[in-house]
């Protein structure tokens, strides 16, 4: 079993969504609840720049820059390093927001919605495609989270936290069909995700500490442990794509936890991929 390790200071209220890309010099995580995106260096220090109310997530872009998930809707940016625009919002409702996202094979983004109070139902998960084109993929979600592709795009995995549970779709010309359980997270909460360059699932388990590796058929192949309990997602990256960040939280924690809010890292046998990029 790999061990994590403190990489960062506690530096987030709500760390999220962590992305390694090339195209922006490494690591970047959210800090959601502060509208900031924070890009880490080698060393693990942190460099902020608040893009909102609310930054839900980031994702590069294939023309350069990147896609920043906003309160309802996202942003975008034609440079690392540049603030973005924001785009049309996706829905009215002041009391839903952008959570999650992940990138499908054929460049378009997938981002999903929460309720402020977690109301069941209250939220959807969005299809935007490279030309801005927005569908409702799936309506009346709870937490929208964690979504990633298997290396060959055959298959999507998903979590909404409040089924207790990771959920596979096929992909069929572009579209995710047939959903099904995949895996049930137990006593954790499914939070964010990613798959490796053979197909595992690594799976955040929010409220109780732990990442979980599934084989591509749900065995579990292993889990790791942190000292903190508010895990929220994870992503491979580093110099050989076998460093796995994970980000934490310390959202309304009634009991202090020191390291609560930073990034952890471990070293995994099996090496990511890089991140699908958005095309529009």
């Amino acid at each position: 079993m790999a061990t994590a390790h403190q990489f960062t200071d506690p530096v987030a209220y709500h760390g999220e969504g962590p992305v390694w890309s090339e195209s922006w010099g490494g690591l970047r995580f959210v800090d959601m609840l502060a509208g900031d995106i924070l890009s880490v260096d080698a060393s693990g220090g942190v460099k902020r720049m608040h893009v909102g109310t609310v930054a839900a997530f980031v994702r590069p872009r294939t023309r350069g820059g990147y896609v920043v998930g906003l309160e309802r809707g996202i942003g975008l940016a034609d440079g690392v390093d540049e603030l973005p625009s924001s785009q049309r919002e996706l829905w009215t409702d002041t009391s839903v927001r952008m959570n999650e996202a992940g990138c499908a094979p054929d460049g378009s983004l997938y981002a999903g919605s929460m309720g402020y109070d977690q109301t069941e139902g209250a939220a959807s998960l969005y299809r935007i495609d490279p030309s801005g084109a927005v569908s409702t993929v799936l309506p009346e979600v709870t937490i929208s989270n964690g979504l990633d592709f298997s290396p060959d795009g055959s298959r999507a995995y998903y979590n909404d936290t409040a089924t207790g549970r990771t959920d596979v779709f096929d992909v069929v010309d572009n579209a995710l069909v047939n959903r099904r359980p995949f895996a049930d997270a137990g006593d954790g909460s499914p939070d964010g995700l990613c798959v490796d360059s053979e197909g595992n699932i690594w799976v955040a388990l929010n409220s109780v500490g732990r990442v979980r590796l599934y084989a591509p058929d749900a065995t579990v192949l292993t889990e790791i442990d942190l000292p903190v309990r508010l895990v929220t997602a994870c992503t491979l990256g580093g110099a050989d794509g076998r460093d796995l960040f994970i980000t934490t939280s310390r959202e309304n924690l009634d009991d202090p936890e020191p390291q609560a809010g930073a990034v952890f890292t471990a070293r995994v046998e099996v090496p990511g991929r890089p991140v699908l990029p958005f095309a529009g």
